[in-house]
């Protein structure tokens, strides 16, 4: 009995000394296997339990369990020290020092061809307008045929289009918006339309292939050029200021009659700024609006003109290259 007494406290003072030695988690649970486990010391010792006078085994038993639970005690504890310094190691490295200077960011800002077309938009659907959008891709019907473009029409040939092999185009204004829109709508309506459009055209310091253009549209009982001409003013005086000169000339575009560029007055000489007109009563029966009951108008301009005027930007493509030098400046 004495012997098997012996060796329990050996295990204990040699199992308690190794675990409060451990300096990681994993070698402390080598420990604790190593110790506690079915193949440890502790159920080795037992096993000679047989050889004992009945008496005696309850003592031995009660023993082992106070090993047992010294040995659990000292690893728990070992384990709560061990957790809380390996969380204090991650804490000292990942510590974020409040009182240091932030890393700078450059603020972004918006592209003047984002700005124009949000400032447009702005003042459109202040006036009532809703925000309409169709395909880039077109057919001919919708990019030439409902705009009383007729098939021998020369106006096509102004376009300079690209067609895509399947016979469909990428569409050159945003004026093909408006027959969809109508299409689907009766009247009142009255949208703007902003999307990108496309021309075969050669890219130099004032015309891209690829730009932008801000329509509006306008159906109803009784609109006359008198609506339009109130509209395209109160549109340029908000967006260039109240004291701005505007001018109306005789012009042609196929899907409207009468038709009149606008000209403004800008650093003391006139600009052509857009064109706009009286929907052509051939476009309304395209929709299958009726003329006799029913009157419209249009306007439209390239966002890039109207930003590199207001900007006095003098090369077109500077809006495409994405200089940080050029956009910071706005």
């Amino acid at each position: 009995m004495s012997e098997l007494e012996a060796q329990l406290q050996q295990i204990r003072n040699e199992a308690i000394a190794l675990i409060a030695q451990a300096d990681d988690l994993d070698a402390l649970e080598q420990l604790r296997v190593k110790y506690m486990g079915k193949k440890g010391p502790i159920p080795q010792v037992l096993s000679g339990m047989g050889k004992l006078d009945p008496a005696d085994r309850p003592k031995l038993g009660a023993l082992a369990n106070q090993v047992k639970d010294a040995i659990q005690t000292q690893i728990d504890a070992s384990k709560t020290s061990l957790q809380a310094a390996a969380i204090q190691t991650r804490l000292d490295a990942e510590t974020l020092d409040v009182t240091m200077p932030g890393s700078y960011r450059p603020q972004g800002r918006r592209h003047p061809l984002h700005s124009t077309i949000d400032n447009v938009l702005d003042i459109f659907v202040g006036l009532g307008y809703l925000v309409a959008e169709g395909p880039e891709m077109e057919t001919d019907y919708y990019n030439f045929e409902a705009l009383n473009f007729q098939a021998d029409h020369p106006a096509r040939d102004m376009q300079d289009t690209l067609f895509l092999t399947d016979g469909t185009l990428l569409r050159t204004h945003t004026s093909t918006v408006q027959v969809r829109y109508m299409e689907n709508n009766d009247p009142p309506i009255r949208i703007v339309v902003p999307g990108r459009v496309y021309r075969r055209d050669t890219v130099d310091a004032t015309h891209s292939a690829v730009f932008h253009q801000v329509e509006i549209l306008a159906v109803d009982e009784g609109l006359t050029f008198n609506d339009l001409k109130g509209t395209i003013k109160v549109f340029l005086q908000e967006l260039l200021g109240d004291d701005i000169e505007v001018r109306f000339r005789p012009s042609f575009f196929p899907f409207t009659e009468p038709s009149a560029e606008v000209d403004v007055m800008w650093k003391g000489r006139w600009l052509e700024i857009l064109g706009c007109g009286m929907v052509d009563p051939n476009v309304l029966k395209s929709v299958g609006y009726d003329p006799e009951i029913y009157t419209g108008f249009a306007a439209g301009f390239g966002v890039e003109r109207l930003a590199m005027v207001m900007h006095q930007i003098d090369d077109i493509r500077r809006l495409y290259t994405s200089d940080l030098r050029f956009l910071k400046q706005f």
